[in-house]
């Protein structure tokens, strides 16, 4: 061969091509099982009906305590006397501290008395006239309106007239008024009476 002739130049090797990366092959999913049917949930049962609360019973009130009152400080003791300041003043100057009429009513009622027990004496006790024999058989007490004229044996007294008056087991009175007749007459018989009883029993006014 001739010298002059050009070599061939030599081919590069080529390089190894790298193999690409495989991709992976999807999986495959695998097919959901079905769901179990759900049982039917049993039916719920009615919630019993609640008993009514039984009422409270209120507990009874202790009732208040009473309040103790402060003691009251003793004032001066109130001097009362035992006799009236009337007590035996004379029947004629008693008479002079009442209305007229008034004066007038004692006076025939002193008189009649008078001319039916002529032992009997008058005095002023328990604040009026009273008049006595063996103890007080009879008495007057003058009021606004009226005297009163009583017994103390009323009730032992005969006194078919229905003159006297007075629901107590032994005195009785008749109320005599300013335009009042007096029955002197009837009321001289029970004080004749009254006169007796004393005589027989004794002071009225005593225990038995």
């Amino acid at each position: 061969m001739p010298s002059n002739a050009t070599k061939p130049t030599p081919k590069k090797k080529a390089a190894p091509k790298k193999a690409a990366p495989k991709k992976a092959a999807p999986k495959k999913a695998a097919p959901k099982k079905a769901a179990a049917p759900k049982k039917a949930a049993a039916p719920k049962k009615a919630a019993a009906p609640k008993k009514a609360a039984a009422p409270k019973k209120a507990a009874p009130k202790k009732a208040a305590a009473p309040k103790k009152a402060a003691p009251k400080k003793a004032g001066p003791k109130r001097v009362v006397p035992k006799q009236s300041h009337l007590y035996g003043m004379a029947l004629a100057d008693f008479a002079k501290r009442l209305p007229e009429w008034q004066q007038q009513v004692l006076e025939q009622l002193a008189s009649l008395i008078g001319e039916a027990a002529p032992n009997v004496t008058s005095t002023i006790k328990w604040a009026q006239p009273v008049f006595e024999h063996n103890g007080p058989l009879a008495f007057v007490k003058p009021a606004k309106k009226h005297v009163t004229f009583g017994f103390w044996r009323g009730s032992e007294l005969s006194d078919p007239h229905g003159l006297l008056q007075g629901a107590g087991s032994r005195m009785k009175h008749l109320k005599l008024a300013q335009e009042d007749a007096i029955p002197i007459t009837l009321l001289q018989r029970l004080v004749a009476e009254a006169v007796r009883l004393n005589e027989k029993h004794g002071d009225p006014t005593r225990k038995r």
